[in-house]
């Protein structure tokens, strides 16, 4: 695996390979686990050239202090790479991302999908996933960019960046990876202590509740459903910011289902200081 830490040593390396080659790219922000890797799996099974950038993008967070708790794991990561059969690693460091500053050089009209959900609880953490990865994606010149389900609103912001910027890239998105008690593997699972890492699988049990109660009660409104999910993740000692139902294809939230667009349910919640968030499709029969 080649690590490159600058745009220039990439692109030189990139260039270097002659004939462009199908590359897969897996944006990153490190503390890598076997949901990142099922990415990489994913490239590399549609034979393409993998290349992952780890950098932990300081415009994302509009909370300075979950920026600066944010783990750091860079000797595993890259073990966990190699493993994998990555082709490139791109390790920047935030000049390289920003040599002009971190400011927000541009606005994206996101439109619906930035007032909802995580746009409504974590205000401008869309523009600036946008930004870095609009600068990624023209630095490295994937024919396919990997994402996971479990971040699904920002799959959907994703989809429509790349088609604002008619960029030349398909999005593949992978299936969440899960623990066997089914809690979405993620990278802030490692900043949960014991007990809240046993009590973190009820926001799985949460989706999967309001999933059977939508397929079971198909007159019941969505509201009475994920009410009823919310306050059981309450008493649990959540502090919940929100469970939803949306149509899958444009995340349109909506009450009550026709039994044609297949759904998303959605959840957002703080066990403690740690906000944790999952997402499950119910897909036509």
């Amino acid at each position: 695996m080649v690590i490159c830490k600058t745009v220039d040593s990439l692109r030189e390396y990139l260039t270097s390979l002659g004939s462009s080659p199908n590359i897969g790219f897996i944006p990153t922000m490190g503390a890598l686990h076997d949901g990142h890797a099922s990415l990489m799996r994913a490239a590399k099974s549609q034979g393409q050239f993998t290349v992952v950038s780890i950098f932990v993008n300081p415009t994302q967070f509009n909370d300075p202090s979950d920026f600066a708790k944010y783990p750091k794991t860079l000797p595993e990561d890259i073990l966990l790479l190699e493993r994998t059969g990555v082709d490139v690693l791109f390790l920047p460091d935030v000049s390289e991302m920003y040599p002009e500053g971190t400011q927000l050089s541009e606005h994206y009209d996101l439109g619906y999908l930035e007032t909802i959900l995580e746009g409504k609880y974590r205000p401008g953490h869309f523009q600036g996933v946008c930004q870095v990865v609009e600068r990624l994606l023209k630095l490295v010149a994937p024919k396919k960019l990997y994402l996971g389900q479990k971040d699904y609103q920002q799959c959907m912001v994703l989809r429509k960046m790349i088609s604002l910027k008619q960029l030349p890239v398909e999005l593949v998105i992978v299936p969440t990876r899960r623990e066997i008690d089914g809690l979405a593997m993620s990278s802030r699972n490692m900043r949960l202590n014991e007990a809240q890492r046993k009590g973190a699988i009820a926001l799985f049990q949460a989706l999967e509740e309001v999933k059977h109660n939508i397929l079971e009660k198909t007159n019941a409104s969505f509201s009475s459903i994920t009410s009823a999910a919310q306050h059981v993740l309450e008493s649990k000692g959540f502090i919940v910011d929100y469970v939803s139902v949306a149509q899958a294809p444009d995340l349109q939230l909506v009450d009550h289902w026709d039994g044609k667009v297949p759904l998303v349910v959605l959840v957002a919640a703080f066990s403690g200081e740690v906000r944790l968030i999952d997402n499950e499709l119910i897909n036509l029969p």
